[in-house]
């Protein structure tokens, strides 16, 4: 199995689980590194400061911690994964609904991973920031 191989399927398993679990973060630690350069495009603006930059395994729990608080899972779908060398894009969408007001959001999503020796070691995401904090408003 090639490097780009082995990272999507590291991948197709965690997502696979992340969808059915209805977003059990626990389906991503045993792929993370100790330390993970960590980021979102909401950068942890107002209604959505969970997404702050992170860089360590441990501080990205807060980040999910900060998500389960928030949101609850609909769907999280990938559609498609672009592996090179180390490096994997999944393309996919989602859906999830804000826990206090009620809104829900579906949006396009793409997250660029980075790994090394099979555990992830930077991650960045890619999607509507301004849908999803228009939904966050209460």
């Amino acid at each position: 199995m090639t490097e780009e191989e082995s990272n999507v399927a590291i991948l197709r398993h965690a997502y696979s689980a992340w969808h059915e679990t209805k977003g059990d973060a626990n389906v991503w630690y045993d792929i993370l590194a100790d330390h993970i350069d960590w980021g979102s495009a909401a950068d942890g603006r107002p209604g959505m400061e969970f997404t702050k930059p992170r860089a360590s395994k441990q501080e990205v729990i807060g980040y999910f911690e900060g998500l389960a608080n928030d949101w609850s899972m609909e769907f999280y779908h990938i559609n498609e994964y672009v592996a090179q060398g180390s490096r994997v894009v999944t393309i996919g969408e989602c859906s999830w609904t804000h826990r206090r007001n009620g809104n829900t959001v579906t949006i396009p999503k793409v997250d660029i991973w980075l790994f090394e020796d099979g555990k992830a070691t930077q991650f960045m995401e890619y999607y509507d920031t301004y849908t999803v904090l228009m939904a966050s408003q209460e």
